[in-house]
């Protein structure tokens, strides 16, 4: 009982952490309060936590969001992932995911990065919600053809021409469509000037951000339901075992591109050229991409996840 007469009363422990926590007060104005000096206000602070006077509480379901994160990282071995709380509207869950992978591009994106885009509806979202007032003079960089078969506001040439606006800096595009009817036809385009300069840019790139597409267990990408593919083309790599598409390019079950005619007649960056990326982030929601999100974690497609958690828990089983 003698050592508790040293100690600072419970009661002003109480007081110091309710200042603080409760009304948002510095602690300069904490001690000026209770007549003691800033350190003394911290120590009180750190005594009404250890003595659990006050507690916190992280609420459900962020808790579930920062526990699938930590297996997250541990299983698929990530350098970062975001996990958004799932609400049942896909439309929602999609604006959460691109909203976050805004935020999360804004804070690691300085000017000597170079970035590569690709296109998509969450992209479109992502880019609506980068902050104009954040200039970094970055270059940006389009990771495959033009879509003519989607809305032009989904397209990568409109995209990527949008995000250079928003952080300023130069952006180049690939001008030419995505899908060649040819290997012949493509590798005449990739001998023009503007074509060979991309592909060289797409060694230096930094960063890149795109989305996602599944084929497996059903055809939810929306390459499988646009003009994209003929019906023969679409039959012949599902007999590949097609599992998700990225960039442009189809992937299997272990995350390696399909051994297709189409790779041949694809203009994008190469797949291996592609993981050479030091930060792939991967901005993608809905939980029937689990498998196909599955794939690409074990292809080494992404390094940096956003993703709801309805799909990391499905992910995770």
């Amino acid at each position: 009982m003698k050592g508790e007469v040293y100690k600072q009363s419970t009661w002003i422990a109480l007081k110091a952490a309710s200042y603080y926590f409760e009304q948002n007060k510095t602690l300069k104005e904490v001690a000026l309060l209770l007549n003691v000096s800033e350190s003394t206000v911290s120590r009180l602070i750190q005594r009404a936590q250890k003595e659990r006077i006050v507690e916190f509480v992280i609420r459900e379901p962020y808790k579930l969001c920062l526990d699938l994160e930590f297996r997250m990282l541990e299983k698929f071995g990530l350098k970062e992932v975001i996990i958004t709380p799932a609400s049942g509207d896909s439309e929602k869950d999609k604006k959460r995911v691109a909203l976050e992978g805004a935020r999360y591009l804004q804070r690691k994106i300085t000017s000597q990065d170079k970035l590569g885009i690709a296109w998509g509806g969450t992209m479109y979202y992502l880019v609506h919600y980068l902050n104009p007032c954040q200039r970094t003079d970055t270059s940006f960089v389009t990771l495959h053809g033009s879509l003519s078969c989607c809305d032009y506001e989904l397209d990568v040439h409109n995209l990527v021409s949008r995000m250079s606006m928003a952080f300023g800096g130069n952006y180049y595009s690939l001008s030419s469509v995505g899908l060649f009817d040819s290997r012949e036809d493509l590798q005449t385009i990739k001998q023009d000037a503007n074509v060979r300069r991309i592909f060289s840019l797409f060694e230096q790139l930094t960063i890149s951000v795109s989305g996602m597409g599944s084929f497996y267990p059903e055809l939810d990408s929306p390459l499988s339901r646009l003009e994209y593919l003929k019906p023969e083309e679409l039959a012949g790599l599902q007999d590949k075992g097609v599992y998700g598409d990225i960039i442009l390019r189809f992937f299997d079950s272990h995350g390696e591109e399909c051994d297709s005619d189409i790779r041949e007649r694809t203009l994008a960056i190469d797949i291996e050229t592609y993981k050479e990326i030091p930060c792939k982030i991967v901005v993608v929601s809905g939980v029937k991409k689990a498998k196909s999100l599955a794939a690409a974690l074990k292809g080494g497609l992404v390094n940096v996840l956003i993703v709801d958690s309805k799909l990391a828990e499905a992910v995770l089983l």
